[in-house]
């Protein structure tokens, strides 16, 4: 199974996230990445978990409509400049990028990011020649191997991080 992001479409009122973070914490749904934004009263969440299949039946059954994208994990020098140059990669290439998190888990001391692309298996050919896929980053085969590479975390992190 590969790495996959979980996004939803709420309404930009209070409480609405709490109610995403308590169906997924109430079942012990651990959460690897959030992003959160909003306009016009709408907002965009943005989740990387361990199950995102369960976090999917959950998530619909609570009324939420869930959508899921397939991702690609890379890893990234610690210094200025260096996600720079996976842009620059895909760019030249015209693959264009659709979403991106940092994720919890490092390889080694290395910063992990996912990205999601218009051309993921054309994207993923030209990070491994530009030297962007680790092993351990390939290696993610899905959400919860991600987890399993940062082992600090607490089991029900997402009622903390939420």
């Amino acid at each position: 199974m590969s790495l996959r992001e979980i996004s939803l479409t709420l309404p930009n009122r209070p409480g609405t996230l709490e109610g995403v973070a308590r169906t997924l914490a109430k079942e012990r749904i651990n959460l690897a990445a959030i992003t959160v934004d909003s306009n016009s009263g709408k907002g965009r969440v943005r989740l990387i978990v361990n199950d995102p299949d369960r976090a999917m039946t959950l998530l619909a059954a609570a009324g939420y409509e869930p959508e899921t994208r397939e991702m690609l994990a890379v890893r990234l020098e610690d210094r200025a400049g260096s996600f720079l140059r996976v842009l620059e990669v895909l760019a030249r290439e015209k693959v264009n990028i659709l979403s991106v998190a940092i994720l919890v888990a490092r390889d080694g001391n290395q910063p992990l990011v996912a990205l999601s692309a218009s051309d993921l298996p054309r994207a993923r050919r030209l990070l491994q020649r530009a030297g962007f896929m680790s092993r351990a980053a390939e290696g993610l085969v899905s959400n919860r191997d991600l987890l399993a590479m940062a082992p600090s975390i607490p089991t029900e992190s997402v009622g903390l991080l939420l």
